[in-house]
């Protein structure tokens, strides 16, 4: 895989990110609630942190491990947020992360380009199992990923560090068989 497809939905343009993406990609994980509800965006962000993070898709792609999206408003091209899989090609299966801006939230993309993004993965990459995790104090992560058609498996207690504090850590999936049994 050279480069990512664009996926649509009614709303929405998922697109690979490019490089005049970071100043959008910059100001959005910048927001102190934005890095507070993942576990990988620090705070304060970086200078030049999206930039870098961005570099970091091709060898994703063409290595076929990370695949980024970038989530797009079609009728105005603005940048909301990102999403992606992280595939583990020895079991067949992806786990999903995403992010949304703070100006963005409570408006139902997250879950757009989530069942978008399952949809490829399912039909497309033929994927197994798509599995997301969550701080369990944002549970509207975990509603995001139960409209999208995953269900809820479990509470891993204190399994994640973010700021030196322990998080429980919520997990939701869906398996390929369940994707098919909820299109017919």
């Amino acid at each position: 895989m050279e480069h990512l497809p664009e996926l649509t939905t009614e709303r929405l343009l998922l697109r690979g990110f490019l490089p005049t993406d970071a100043p959008a990609v910059q100001q959005l994980v910048s927001a102190a609630e934005v890095a507070d509800t993942t576990l990988n965006i620090p705070h304060p962000y970086p200078d030049n942190g999206a930039v870098e993070w961005i570099a970091t898709h091709t060898e994703g792609i063409r290595n076929r491990t990370d695949l980024s999206f970038a989530i797009v408003r079609k009728e105005d091209g603005v940048l909301m947020g990102a999403i992606g899989l992280h595939l583990n090609t020895r079991h067949n299966k992806a786990e999903t992360g995403y992010w949304i801006g703070v100006p963005y939230w409570g408006q139902g993309y997250a879950t757009e380009a989530l069942r978008r993004l399952l949809a490829w993965g399912f039909e497309e990459l033929e994927l197994n199992r798509i599995y997301a995790g969550y701080f369990v104090r944002n549970p509207a992560s975990r509603r995001v990923q139960e409209k999208s058609g995953m269900t809820f498996e479990g509470i891993m207690r204190g399994d994640l560090c973010k700021n030196g504090n322990y998080e429980d850590h919520g997990m939701c999936a869906i398996t390929r068989q369940d994707y098919l049994n909820s299109k017919r």
